[in-house]
């Protein structure tokens, strides 16, 4: 039988977060693990979270539709030049969010 305290822990665990942080530095593989992680941080709603964990997934959420919407105006544009601009623009968003996510995570602070 589990206590209320060992509940409560595992609701509060960050472990899930930083798995999918870790999906999200995988975006270069087709943006597949990125979308993966996506689709579990959209369809995880536990009852009790703590505020920590609600804005690390509500960062990760906006950061991965951020980049698709990005990425996605980078394909359409015809100059060339300004299409590589756009991925470059987008890659270098996407690695600061990543990045200032997690370092985040690891120190405890919301985001």
């Amino acid at each position: 039988m589990i206590s209320m305290t060992s509940e409560k822990v595992s609701i509060n665990d960050p472990s899930l977060v930083h798995f999918l942080y870790g999906l999200m530095i995988a975006f270069p593989l087709f943006f597949l693990p990125t979308l993966l992680g996506l689709v579990i941080n959209l369809y995880h709603k536990p009852v009790c979270v703590s505020l920590l964990i609600k804005s690390h997934l509500r960062w990760q959420r906006h950061s991965i539709i951020g980049f698709a919407i990005l990425s996605g105006v980078g394909f359409l544009l015809s100059p060339l030049w300004l299409s590589v601009s756009v991925y470059l623009l987008a890659t270098l968003w996407f690695c600061h969010r990543i990045l200032k996510g997690w370092l985040n995570l690891t120190e405890g602070l919301t985001v």
